[in-house]
């Protein structure tokens, strides 16, 4: 069956860096388009990032711009969130998402909290 397992999260200071992973199995991973998704206190869910199935094009909401890198690595069936700069209003838990946007199916999730 489809599964979806995120890793990488945890307490970071302001201005610090965080790589999340999202271990992918039970579809055809290369085939498909994938997406972070968030979701903060309080608040509903936000798409975070987008990449295509080859890895050459993605999209990312505004605010987190030129500090988060998506990429995918398909030979191990992994998606992956460089986040860097990172800022309080980036506390959440962050989701991986089938599919190009927020809609797809989602893991478990994991907990990014960013504070001093």
């Amino acid at each position: 069956q489809v599964q979806l397992v995120e890793s990488g999260g945890g307490l970071v200071q302001p201005g610090g860096s965080l790589r999340l992973s999202c271990a992918a199995s039970g579809f055809t991973f290369s085939s498909l388009s994938m997406s972070w998704v968030r979701q903060a206190p309080g608040k509903g869910l936000e798409w975070v990032s987008s990449i295509d199935s080859g890895g050459g094009k993605s999209r990312y909401t505004d605010s987190v711009k030129g500090r988060f890198t998506i990429s995918r690595d398909n030979a191990k069936n992994t998606l992956n969130l460089q986040m860097n700069s990172l800022k309080p209003e980036d506390t959440a838990v962050y989701y991986c998402a089938m599919g190009w946007g927020s809609q797809g199916r989602r893991g478990q999730g994991t907990q990014v909290t960013v504070s001093a």
